[in-house]
């Protein structure tokens, strides 16, 4: 009987130790299988992320010329001291958040009325929807060239309506109090579809019972959009402001294509002058400076929209 009841209890002890080896099995193919998921996205941060801010790091204390490499000098923050006596920089970087202050609170405002207009049961509001969209899937390169014969001083349609509606021409681009103005018009109305979608998959979202109990309470389509509407898309909007943000900091294309950052640097904003330093001016060394700047500008804004929101 003894050695019945021994083998019975190494019997369960080897079924418990082969069950747990395949458990453990079990886990490590799992894991395996994550990892083989995440690996190729972590690569490619690294390389197109993480890599060249620590280049530019590195680069931001020499002086460095993209076409003579062998000849890279350590000056340490001489750039950064540079930077500081710039008056081109702070012009930029006022552009820059010029830029950024009007055109995040504009578009997402235009963004959100655009979006509770489709969301009604109108006629061909699909159509609407494509034609408030397709901006969006446009290249910027084609919408900026599209916008600077719109805007032409002489034979542009804008003026000519400008004109025949008894009101004189404008310079648009090519004055430098109304060029910046001119690319923040164009910006919102390019980039309103991304955020309009964005709040039209969170207007369907929300219960039709709510607007229904409260029409029958009598609240009008004011208190509804205060009360319920607000409340309920209250992280989608801090979706679109942040990446609103983000995206209007990185401002680049709209001025580089239609102004080239004129006139009298109206225009120019970080993105554009570090693109203008590092590859026009072959300074590397203090492109680099600036982009580390940039890059910190960017985070700071981040984390502090972010928890002004929070806060909110």
């Amino acid at each position: 009987m003894q050695s019945v009841s021994s083998q019975q209890v190494q019997a369960q002890t080897g079924s418990k130790k082969s069950k747990l080896s395949s458990i453990g099995f079990q886990k490590r193919r799992e894991s395996v299988t994550g990892i083989s998921f995440v690996l190729p996205a972590v690569i490619l941060l690294i390389i197109f992320l993480l890599l060249p801010f620590m280049l530019a790091v590195v680069f931001g204390f020499t002086k460095f010329n993209l076409l003579r490499p062998d000849q890279i000098k350590f000056i340490g923050f001489d750039n950064y001291v540079l930077l500081l006596k710039d008056k081109l920089f702070y012009k930029s970087l006022y552009n820059t958040m010029y830029f950024t202050v009007i055109v995040v609170p504009v578009q997402s405002a235009v963004a959100l009325m655009l979006a509770l207009l489709v969301n009604n049961r109108l006629k061909m509001r699909n159509v609407f929807r494509i034609a408030y969209f397709s901006p969006v899937i446009t290249s910027m390169t084609v919408i900026a060239i599209l916008w600077i014969s719109l805007y032409n001083p002489n034979e542009g349609l804008i003026n000519s309506a400008l004109h025949w509606l008894g009101i004189p021409k404008q310079p648009f681009l090519r004055s430098a109090s109304q060029a910046m103005n001119s690319i923040i018009f164009m910006s919102v109305w390019q980039a309103a579809g991304y955020q309009m979608m964005i709040f039209l998959a969170g207007l369907q979202s929300i219960p039709k019972d709510l607007y229904e109990a409260s029409a029958m309470d009598g609240a009008n389509k004011l208190q509804q959009l205060k009360y319920i509407t607000i409340p309920n898309l209250y992280n989608v909007i801090v979706f679109v402001l942040t990446i609103t943000t983000i995206q209007a900091v990185k401002l680049f294309t709209q001025p580089y294509v239609m102004t080239n950052g004129g006139p009298e640097n109206s225009t120019r904003t970080l993105a554009l002058l570090i693109y203008q330093q590092g590859f026009q001016f072959r300074n590397a060394g203090y492109a680099s400076a600036v982009s580390v700047i940039f890059f910190l500008l960017v985070v700071i804004i981040s984390f502090s929209m972010k928890k002004f929101l929070k806060d909110r």
